[in-house]
């Protein structure tokens, strides 16, 4: 995809980005600080949801192609787009939050996946190999790489550690719209794609499969599991590709990424 489809942003723009991105991260936060046996991913819903709006934004995935939830929140095999209703957690499950908040014109988009209470160890492997991952890819998102390298060393990282990367959804661009160019996935070859560029914002976000990567999305067109039932994970941040080097954008006032 072209470059000049790409929207490189302005100063001001930034600003906005960072002020919706730090409101996301809170949402994200909140959500992980709820996360318990007994609770139900609507309740949780709920929280996300009134949150983001006493904040005088919006959240960014209510509606959004007609999704029912504030915040996607995936169970165990759920990978994404887990649709919030009145599953209540259960001690041992690991549970993927997803937000966006839309303020001042700009979208934040995040993730993490959090354990409900004690949970196995190959359960803590998985999300602490997914949220690496993450970082992993941060290493290749600075001016002169290309989109590709990102995405190439969270591969590289998630197969030598013993799990599959998803490949059937990828990152994207995120700013004025929630999904922009370019795409950004997790796998492939390093070299390909555009170049990086300062002003560029991209939702980078792993999705990790304990077993093999295929997927499938359930009859409410939402919901995806893995294929073989193993376990999944998410981690995701908004991020700002600077001349320094790669700036999270999702980042709550402490300093905090999940």
């Amino acid at each position: 995809m072209g470059l000049e489809m790409i929207s490189l942003k302005s100063p001001r723009e930034i600003e906005a980005m960072r002020r919706a991105g730090r409101l996301t991260a809170q949402a994200r936060a909140l959500a992980g600080s709820m996360i318990r046996p007994g609770v139900t991913t609507h309740e949780i819903d709920t929280a996300v949801r009134r949150f983001i709006e006493s904040h005088g934004a919006k959240p960014s995935f209510l509606g959004y192609g007609g999704f029912p939830g504030s915040a996607c929140i995936s169970v165990n095999e759920e990978v994404i787009h887990g649709i919030p209703g009145p599953r209540k957690l259960k001690e041992g499950d690991i549970v993927s939050v997803d937000v966006g908040a839309f303020i001042g014109g700009f979208h934040g988009d995040c993730a993490a996946t959090y354990p409900c209470g004690q949970v196995s160890d190959e359960a803590k492997r998985l999300i602490q190999v997914t949220q690496q991952s993450f970082w992993e890819g941060m290493k290749f998102a600075r001016q002169g790489c290309r989109v590709s390298d990102i995405g190439h060393a969270v591969q590289v990282y998630v197969e030598a550690n013993g799990f599959s990367v998803v490949r059937d959804f990828v990152g994207h661009g995120v700013g004025a719209r929630l999904h922009e160019p370019p795409e950004v996935r997790n796998f492939g070859p390093a070299g390909h794609g555009p170049r990086l560029q300062p002003g560029m914002t991209l939702a980078v976000e792993p999705m990790v499969c304990a077993g093999d990567w295929r997927v499938k999305v359930l009859s409410d067109k939402w919901t995806t599991v893995s294929l073989d039932g193993s376990l999944t994970a998410h981690y995701e941040n908004s991020i700002l590709i600077t001349e320094e080097g790669p700036e999270i954008l999702t980042v709550t006032e402490d300093g905090a990424y999940v």
